[in-house]
Order: C-alpha cells, then sequence, then structure tokens
C-alpha cells in the first residue's frame, strides 16, 4: 500500500535544544560545503604556494595530476565517510526519509532518474550517498553512485570530498564503464533534470525538465539496465527560489551563464541559523521523503534506434507520474497537484 514510511525519530518539540543544534550544525555544514569548499580550497591552495607551506600545495597538485580520472574511472568511495553520525543530523534537521517500493534484485544493474533537481540535491545525497537511511539494507548487494557535473571534479579537495561520499562524474564514457565493466549490483543515480530544472525548483513546485531528456534511456538501453523513477518529496520545499519570466533579461542571462559554466546561478534563501523567520541559507525544517518507484526491464540494445530509446522514455514518464500519484498526498501535497513535464 503506498503511503510514506514512518519515523522512529522524537517529534520536533520533543527534541532537546542541543540536539537541535547538531541538526543545524549538520545542515550548515552540508549547504557550506556545497556553496563555498570548491572556491575556498582552490584560492587557499593558491595562496599556500606563496608562504612557507608551498610544498602542502606542490603535493596536492602533483596528486591531483596523478588522480585527475578516478572521477571517470568509477570514483572512490569510503565506506567510513558514508557512515559519519554527522549524516544522521542531517537526516533528522528536515527529516530525510527513503521509501521502498519494490525490490531491486542485486543480479542486474540500475540506471535511476532522480527527479526533481531542487536547488542542491539534499535528499538524494542523504540517501545515496550516506547510510543515514540505511541504504545497504533496504537494497542489499546495490552499490549506489551519484553522478553530478565532471567540472566539479576540477576543484581540488572538493573533489576528494565528493568522491570519497560515492559521487561520480555524468560522464557518458565514465557510465559506460560502470555499467559494463563491473559486476551486476551497479546503481547509478542521474538527476536527469540538471541545472535547468533547478530554476524551477521552488515551495509547490513540480515542473520536471524531462520531455527532451532521454540520454539516461540511451544508456539504460545499452547496457540492459533497468530503468527506476525516483522522486524526492519535499525537495522543492526547503529553500524559496527568486523565479524570472522567459521573456526576461534576468533568465537569459542564467541561461548564458548556464551554457558557458554548467549549472544556473538560481537566486534563493531559507533561514537564518539563529531564527526560523529570518532570512539566511540555512533550508527550511520541511520533511523530504525520497520515493523509489519499481524498476523497469530494459533489453540491451547496444545502437538503440530513436523508436526505442522514444518507447521507453514513454514508459518511463508514465511509470514516473504514477509514482508521484500514488504517493504524493501521503507526502504532504495536495491531490489537485500534478507533475508538469517541460
Amino acid at each position: 500500500m503506498p503511503g510514506c514510511a514512518t519515523t522512529l525519530e522524537p517529534p520536533p518539540t520533543m527534541k532537546t535544544r542541543g540536539r537541535r543544534w547538531l541538526e543545524s550544525a549538520s545542515a550548515l555544514h552540508y549547504v557550506t560545503t556545497f556553496l563555498f569548499m570548491g572556491a575556498f580550497s582552490t584560492i587557499l591552495l593558491f595562496l599556500l604556494l606563496f608562504t612557507s607551506l608551498w610544498s602542502i600545495s606542490l603535493l596536492y597538485f602533483a596528486w591531483l595530476y596523478l588522480d585527475w580520472d578516478t572521477p571517470n574511472q568509477g570514483g572512490r568511495c569510503s565506506t567510513w565517510k558514508r557512515n559519519w553520525t554527522i549524516w544522521k543530523y542531517l537526516r533528522d534537521y528536515f527529516p530525510i526519509k527513503l521509501v521502498k517500493t519494490a525490490e531491486l534484485p542485486p543480479d542486474r544493474n540500475y540506471v535511476m532518474g532522480a527527479h526533481p533537481h531542487g536547488i542542491m540535491g539534499i535528499g538524494f545525497f542523504c540517501n545515496f550517498c550516506t547510510e543515514s537511511n540505511a541504504f545497504s539494507q533496504q537494497f542489499p548487494g546495490l552499490r549506489s553512485l551519484l553522478s553530478t557535473l565532471a567540472g566539479v571534479f576540477c576543484l581540488p579537495i572538493y573533489r576528494e570530498y565528493l568522491l570519497t561520499s560515492g559521487m561520480i562524474s555524468v560522464d557518458r564514457q565514465n557510465l559506460d564503464q560502470i555499467l559494463s565493466q563491473n559486476p551486476c549490483g551497479q546503481l547509478v543515480v542521474i538527476i536527469v533534470g540538471g541545472a535547468q530544472e533547478a530554476l524551477y525548483s521552488g515551495p509547490g513546485q513540480h515542473c520536471l525538465s524531462l520531455l527532451n531528456r532521454k540520454g539516461f534511456v540511451r544508456l539504460a538501453l545499452r547496457h540492459g539496465a533497468s530503468l527506476v523513477p525516483i522522486y524526492s518529496f519535499g525537495e522543492n520545499d526547503i529553500f524559496n527560489v527568486k523565479t524570472f519570466p522567459a521573456d526576461s533579461w534576468q533568465y537569459r542571462c542564467q541561461m548564458t551563464f548556464k551554457k558557458l559554466v554548467g549549472f544556473s546561478p538560481c537566486i534563493f534563501f531559507g533561514q537564518s541559523i539563529f531564527s526560523g523567520t529570518s532570512w539566511g541559507l540555512m533550508p527550511f525544517r520541511r520533511p523530504i521523503t525520497t520515493v523509489v518507484g519499481r524498476p523497469i526491464d530494459v533489453p540491451q540494445i547496444l545502437h538503440p534506434m530513436k523508436e526505442d530509446v522514444d518507447h521507453y522514455h514513454t514508459l518511463y514518464l508514465k511509470a514516473l507520474d504514477r509514482l508521484f500519484e500514488e504517493h504524493k498526498e501521503s507526502c504532504g501535497v495536495p491531490a489537485d497537484a500534478h507533475l508538469t513535464f517541460l
């Protein structure tokens, strides 16, 4: 029977002040790491070159040169990091839940389409890059890999943080290698809407940039990997987002920036770390429930035709829409809300 998993954690009113501060600290860690760690670490290493600690930067850049291809060769996941206690506090801040609707046998590979992108994809990171919701127990025998833009792995130190979390480059050759050369049980999570979809995020929004996104379907067909839809209810509710009309100069600037850099400069805000009402970069404490749908069996077609891709893409859209309709009310979404595919 569809529905969201219940949490065993005490309600917010019963949490101690110390626990709430630990949860806030974990959320602040995630946000500041996401927004600033890449730029900060790059500038720091550059500045160290002009100090007595220049050898630290030199050694790291040597390591970066030797390790450059790792994000495109299956990544480097750390089980120890995935089990950090801080992720449980991050889970409880919102809280974040993981709902399983069907078995995913480990005797095959999977391509998961994750929706919606939101601003920071916190629900997907928490559920597929950490063990805070016991992913390995819910889906035994599967190795989850969350793909992201290849460009972020060019940022020193930050790339190590991402790699040890189980994140990989979304580069086509990398995904082909993972699904073809590794044994069964590989679960590749792709946030299909990408930077374009982030522009449509915001409380109550359910717009997905998906109609012309078919590369993940083609990937699944080439390797005979089952397609699995995922919807993260509440992902769009944790930040307020400023949107602009498609004919405005602000929107054109966002599109130009996206073409040049690969991601969209969204204007968003949450709450202050000191108050639940004032402006800040802390996400709102609103529940996020990531629902993993039923797998869609896909045949292996090494060179899929357009008709093959369109057929399974249509099946995927229908499965995702059905998943949303089955779980929306139990996850706090109004009955009259529906997905919009763009």
